[in-house]
């Protein structure tokens, strides 16, 4: 199921996941949607799972292109191998953050770890897409990791907030951004509340697991609450709840998407085109059979 709620109060837009088959693995697409394609510079939002592989399966995700964005990736639980066409190679875990900007063009696969595949692996967690900045769309492509115990954590009273990306309640994150936002990882209490910022034109909270309120309105998992400007937020948890905070400043014009592929120029995706049929992205290291250009 997916779709839209009518708003309410200071809840602008509430977007409910779709659910999308990719080849046997299924997500909930949150962005985008076709009445919202953005929320500040976040222009996708797939939650993974959770999911149980029968051994020996697990996570396959054949090397792939991007240009013009930042790939975002947070689990909750499992594990995932990233390789990329810079030669990086990293086993990201649950807390940790893999932000890779993919600037004029990279490649990179996405794979379970051999040594979880014969017991049994398991995946759950949420991959985004930061648009760029135009001055920024042709930088060159970049792969940074970080792991939990280098992200700041906020806690309160029944709340504990893991800062992923930008600024939040007095904390910075150390992830390099090429634009205002924040990104955050918070797990709440039953009766615990959380007040969002009106720091940033656009705010949106994803309920991963749990429900909430915010004033009258009540809200479950699987669902995007899209916040109105400069309204005062103030979510309260009814049972043990998991959300993620996202939201920044808008970028400066409209963002074209192809599949793998983001731009403000739709005649750049089309160059991009050309470049991943014609083999200019680069190989990714120990990758052999890369995904196809999709034939529409």
């Amino acid at each position: 199921m997916g779709g839209l709620l009518e708003p309410n109060g200071p809840v602008e837009m509430v977007i409910l996941g779709r659910a999308r088959d990719l080849g046997g693995f299924e997500v909930r697409r949150v962005l985008p949607f076709a009445q919202r394609r953005m929320v500040g510079p976040f222009i996708f939002l797939d939650q993974m799972g959770p999911v149980d592989f029968a051994p020996p399966a697990g996570l396959d995700v054949r090397a792939h292109p991007h240009i013009g964005l930042s790939t975002v990736t947070y689990l909750f639980d499992g594990a995932l191998t990233h390789r990329d066409s810079l030669g990086s190679e990293q086993v990201i875990r649950p807390g940790d953050v893999n932000w890779m900007t993919a600037g004029s063009g990279i490649a990179h696969s996405e794979r379970t770890p051999g040594e979880l595949r014969p017991a049994g692996a398991r995946l759950h967690g949420i991959q985004s897409w930061v648009a760029l900045p135009a001055a920024a769309e042709e930088r060159a492509p970049r792969f940074a990791h970080h792991g939990k115990l280098d992200l700041p954590v906020v806690e309160g009273e029944g709340l504990r907030v893991r800062l992923i990306a930008g600024a939040l309640y007095g904390a910075r994150a150390p992830v390099e951004t090429a634009s205002d936002l924040f990104h955050a990882d918070a797990m709440m209490e039953p009766g615990a509340r959380l007040e969002i910022p009106a720091d940033w034109i656009e705010r949106a909270a994803y309920l991963v697991s749990g429900a909430v309120t915010i004033g009258e309105q009540a809200f479950e998992a699987g669902q995007m609450m899209v916040l109105k400007p400069d309204a005062r937020i103030v979510l309260t948890a009814t049972a043990p709840s998991r959300l993620m905070l996202l939201g920044g400043e808008p970028l400066e014009g409209p963002r074209y998407i192809w599949w793998n592929f983001v731009s403000s120029s739709k005649e750049r995706l089309e160059i991009a085109k050309a470049d991943w049929r014609a083999g200019r992205f680069g190989a990714v290291p120990g990758e052999s059979d890369p995904l196809p250009l999709p034939e529409s």
